[in-house]
């Protein structure tokens, strides 16, 4: 959670090779407050989760940074494509919506099959029926966010959207620090309370043009 702080900087590089952005000085340096301050809180505590405590530390550090940068790197090209495709074609929201959703059920269908997992899905599903509420819960909750996900980056663009879903994964980790009892370091309180990172976001809000007009 704390390493997808630093998006901002991937959907920055993404803009300037996919639309030719060119960002203000400010934009860099909202970006770099932000990921130096991810970089504090990880140097001023520990970050470990349970289950690496059994693994290899130097295995593990090197295999979880390939995967958050790969993780980075697709995230911030799917917002910026996004907002390429909403600028560049006459589209709905609710249209990319269905296509990109109906694309990833076809990805998710073929995994499974291919895999041989689709028929051991089946079979929970039929033992444990309780089980689609939930499924059905947690869909309606994603198709909710993704509305809200869409609007955002249209009207906003995607940096602004990485902005405000920087400021939730902040957040996030301090509740956890909170609700589960995750003690945090003096350093890392005193980064949670700065200034800086909320002061960052707030001038990335009010900096971003923003053109709803198209909104059907």
């Amino acid at each position: 959670t704390l390493a997808k702080c630093a998006k901002m900087i991937p959907v920055m590089i993404w803009g300037s090779i996919i639309m030719r952005k060119v960002y203000k000085a400010k934009d860099y340096l909202i970006a770099l407050l932000v990921t130096v301050g991810c970089t504090i809180f990880i140097l001023t505590g520990s970050v470990k989760s349970k289950a690496s405590s059994h693994m290899d530390i130097g295995a593990a550090s090197l295999w979880g940074c390939m995967l958050m940068l790969g993780y980075l790197g697709f995230d911030g090209f799917t917002s910026t494509f996004q907002d390429r495709m909403f600028k560049g074609y006459s589209m709905t929201i609710y249209n990319q919506i269905l296509y990109v959703t109906m694309c990833s059920s076809a990805l998710s269908m073929f995994g499974l099959i291919s895999s041989g997992q689709f028929t051991e899905a089946l079979a929970f599903v039929s033992r444990h029926p309780v089980c689609l509420h939930y499924i059905m819960a947690l869909s309606a909750a994603a198709s909710t966010g993704q509305l809200f996900i869409s609007y955002t980056i249209r009207c906003y663009g995607a940096l602004l959207f990485a902005t405000v879903m920087t400021t939730r994964q902040f957040l996030s980790i301090l509740l956890s620090s909170i609700l589960f009892l995750h003690p945090l370091s003096a350093g890392q309180w005193c980064v949670a309370h700065s200034s800086n990172k909320f002061l960052a976001c707030f001038l990335a809000l009010i900096d971003n043009q923003f053109d709803c007009s198209r909104i059907e």
